[in-house]
């Protein structure tokens, strides 16, 4: 792992569940906790099945840990979710998983009534996988346990990647490819990747975005990236991975600040 965040693993075991005990959690006051959750499914021939699990959890621990050390917040990031949600034509892909969104939504609720039972009232979800939509969701629980307040966001969209990236892309690209390797470039073989060239819709209306239609992917792709990876570069996904984790950061801080969150009207 190239992140010294994430080598030292003592430093994050306040933060970080997936490496944490008891002994540790139970003397720390949680404010918030961070909800990585992303799919499993081919990402061309070199990333890993759980790149949009593993990319959540790793930008969560980041973003938690500067939380810690700049503003004195404990956020908790919770073991990333696998259960993503797949268009058609990737479901067919040998050990693709395709969760439906009335289990995602179990899960979810499930996980939400654990913490908030516990006394856990700021959640946010770090997604990062394009298929999964969690706003309906949200609504709900937000009608369920209207004393939890759940955000979400897409990591990769929090900032313009064309101002970090020279050709990203939308799914095992250069993006991707980079910020794998900045953490885990053990997970990284790009000598075998794909060239992520890839189609889209035939029809204009469908190409100008009058209505929306789950992209067939063996339509689309044939290694199953979008967008080339021959670009990336750690030193990429390190400084896009970080421009994350402050934003992040400071979500965490404007959400854990006790002000109120609306503007007064007039």
């Amino acid at each position: 792992m190239s992140n010294t965040t994430h080598n030292t693993t003592d430093m994050n075991k306040d933060i970080d569940l997936s490496i944490s005990n008891y002994g540790t959690t139970r003397h720390i006051d949680y404010s918030i906790a961070l909800l990585p959750w992303g799919a499993t499914e081919p990402h061309n021939y070199h990333l890993p099945y759980l790149t949009d699990a593993i990319l959540s959890h790793d930008i969560a621990v980041d973003s938690a840990a500067m939380a810690r050390d700049r503003y004195g917040i404990y956020a908790m990031v919770m073991p990333p979710v696998t259960l993503g949600s797949q268009n058609p034509g990737q479901r067919e892909l040998k050990f693709c998983v395709h969760t439906r969104y009335e289990t995602q939504k179990a899960v979810l609720t499930d996980i939400v009534m654990s913490l908030h039972r516990q006394g856990v009232r700021r959640i946010v979800i770090i997604n990062g996988h394009g298929g999964n939509g969690f706003k309906n969701m949200i609504r709900d629980l937000a009608v369920d346990i209207p004393d939890v307040l759940i955000a979400c966001s897409e990591w990769y969209k929090v900032l313009p990647a064309k101002e970090y990236f020279d050709a990203p892309g939308d799914h095992a690209d250069e993006l991707e490819t980079s910020v794998m390797m900045h953490y885990h470039p053990e997970l990284v073989n790009l000598a075998d990747a794909g060239e992520g060239k890839s189609g889209g819709f035939k029809a204009e209306s469908l190409r100008k975005g009058t209505a929306w239609i789950p992209r067939a992917w063996n339509r689309v792709s044939h290694d199953t990236g979008i967008g080339s990876p021959m670009g990336a570069t750690a030193e990429k996904g390190a400084r896009f991975a970080s421009r994350i984790a402050e934003e992040y950061a400071l979500l965490i801080r404007d959400l854990c600040s006790g002000d109120d969150l609306y503007e007064k009207i007039g």
